[in-house]
């Protein structure tokens, strides 16, 4: 059997959210299941790390798709050419995009409709590609994967696929992320907010992840509690626009936020464990990863009462309004208390247990032996 997979987000050092995603479960799935050839579909060479088995077989095709124009031509011209010449059986996507012109029974996964609901916050020439071509793919596919329920009944809603098309895959969290010392701590905030505490936000610099209301409502936190709390801005300000600019340049605390960057997974755990909270208010997300990350590293966090995010938090999170500056800052001072932080880590503790890559990676499996009309394997033994 011959499994073609997208992997063009599988690149070192720059792995994200989707990327991550199709790391860890792919990495599952063709180690699990040696009798199937896995042909990984990248637009520049691949870094070996991600050859993850013996029955992985690279293939580089052209353009580098990373435009609307050369997305279009990646999956529909060079794709389709690769999936006849090595006579794929089946072609899965993890980020969405499939080959319209393919006759070969495909499997994708959707992890959230954002620009559907928030079409301003995306690029003209970005938005045209997602909002002609999506919908499509969701009519393509045999099957969907998707992260929550929350995402899946969305794409039932936008798209009108039978939701017994659509399979969920809850996320998992990496394993490098657990609780850090008292003195471990210490170091790293010494390193990252001068020895002070410090709040902490995780994700791309994107307009849904909501860092204009966060600048604000932080603002409001330290004029209505002076203390030394910092806040910590993880992330590339790719995506960075005027509306958060001027939010941050509004601020009269704005020496109190550090902007530390894109981090590696190693500097990125110690950063979550060693925070007061990890403050994830985006206003849209399909799962929230950064939630389940401060759940194992211990760490309390506050999130969204909207989307996906009560979905994978439950009791485990202070919930508030995205769109309410006010109620994320007084949320900010609840976490302060050192009761209420203690109820939140040992709630987190246990709801981090309900996830994890492995089950992420069966589902996925089983989505695609389903496609291929294969009876449904158990894969627990096998691990």
């Amino acid at each position: 059997m011959r499994i073609a997979v997208n992997t063009r987000l599988l690149l070192k050092g720059k792995l994200e959210g989707i990327g991550w995603v199709a790391c860890e479960t792919l990495k599952r799935i063709v180690r699990s299941h040696p009798e199937v050839e896995f042909y990984f579909i990248f637009d520049r060479k691949p870094d070996p790390m991600f050859l993850f088995a013996d029955n992985v077989k690279p293939v580089v095709l052209f353009p580098q798709a990373r435009h609307p124009f050369l997305f279009i031509w990646f999956f529909e011209w060079s794709v389709p050419r690769l999936l006849r010449k090595i006579k794929a059986d089946l072609f899965y996507s993890p980020d969405g995009y499939l080959s319209l012109r393919s006759k070969v029974p495909q499997v994708v996964e959707f992890h959230d409709l954002n620009f559907e609901h928030f079409p301003g916050d995306m690029p003209k020439i970005h938005l045209w590609h997602y909002k002609k071509y999506f919908p499509k793919f969701a009519q393509k596919a045999k099957r969907i994967v998707t992260v929550s329920e929350f995402s899946k009944q969305d794409i039932v809603d936008c798209y009108g696929v039978s939701p017994d098309k659509i399979d969920v895959a809850y996320n998992g969290v990496n394993g490098i992320f657990k609780p850090l010392s008292e003195a471990e701590k210490s170091v790293v905030r010494a390193y990252y907010s001068f020895g002070h505490p410090y709040f902490m936000f995780v994700g791309s610099l994107h307009p849904r992840k909501n860092l204009a209301r966060l600048f604000t409502a932080f603002d409001r936190f330290k004029q209505r509690h002076k203390n030394d709390v910092k806040l910590v801005i993880v992330g590339e300000k790719r995506w960075w626009t005027e509306p958060i600019q001027q939010a941050y340049d509004a601020m009269s605390c704005k020496e109190e936020v550090v902007f530390a960057g894109r981090l590696s997974p190693e500097d990125l755990h110690k950063v979550t464990a060693a925070a007061l909270a990890s403050v994830y208010v985006s206003y849209f997300e399909g799962f929230g990863i950064p939630i389940l990350e401060a759940f194992k590293c211990d760490t309390p966090v506050i999130t969204s009462n909207v989307t996906s995010m009560p979905e994978v938090a439950r009791d485990a999170a202070l919930l508030v309004d995205p769109f309410d500056e006010d109620a994320i800052a007084a949320a900010m001072a609840k976490v302060l208390d050192e009761d209420v932080r203690k109820a939140l880590i040992a709630k987190g503790r246990l709801r981090a247990n309900d996830f994890s890559w492995d089950h992420a990676a069966e589902v996925i499996w089983n989505s695609m032996a389903t496609s291929l009309e294969a009876p449904k394997v158990d894969n627990k033994n096998k691990r």
